[in-house]
Order: C-alpha cells, then structure tokens, then sequence
C-alpha cells in the first residue's frame, strides 16, 4: 500500500478525494452562504460528493483506474454546477479535473508496465 502512494496518480486521487471531503464537510456544516441545516441537500451533496471521494481514495489502495473514472463521473455534475459558484465550494471543479488527470496517469502507468 505505501508503495501504491509513491506514484504520483494514486498521491494525486488521494489528494483530491481528501480536499473534496474537507470541502464537503465545509459546504455542509460551516456554509457561510446557507443559514440552516437542512438534511436533504445535505444527503444529496454527500452522495454525489463524498461518496464518490472516498470510492477515489480506495482505488489508489487497489489501484483500480477504473474506480477513478466512477467517482469522477458520479461527481460531475454536482462539482460542474459548483465550479460555476463564485466562492470556495467552486474548487470542487478542481477536485474533478484532479480526478481526471489522476486517471489519465494511471492510464499511462498500466501502458508503461505493459511495455
């Protein structure tokens, strides 16, 4: 597992996963722009957000590209309609595109073992 995290794909897609659950606990729990908590839009950010965060952070452990590229669909479009948004929840649309650079390197990597 730690030699897992020595690649740069998988040290980027555990990054991102991370950032995303810090920001998700943020637009959840200490959202300037919301008064009150309300546990619907809650549920919903943490299924289109942190789940797919954490299913991120479990593929650099397997390293499986594929649970990347899930988590990185299954997020987009909350993370898209958040980029649009001009304060701190906007870098979620960051995470995304850490997501999808993330695949691409382990991508990259597998064509470089098979070579």
């Amino acid at each position: 597992m730690i030699r897992q995290l020595r690649r740069p794909a998988a040290l980027l897609a555990m990054t991102a996963g991370t950032a995303t659950i810090l920001l998700w606990v943020r637009l959840g729990f200490f959202n300037p722009y919301s008064s009150n908590l309300e546990a619907r839009p809650l549920q919903i950010t943490f299924f289109m957000l942190c789940v797919p965060a954490v299913l991120a952070i479990v593929s650099t452990w397997f390293g499986r590209k594929t649970l990347v590229l899930i988590a990185l669909l299954w997020s987009l479009p909350v993370s898209l309609y958040l980029a649009m948004t001009p304060g701190i929840f906007a870098l979620f649309g960051a995470t995304s595109c850490a997501y999808l650079v993330s695949y691409f390197l382990m991508l990259a990597e597998r064509h470089r073992e098979g070579n």
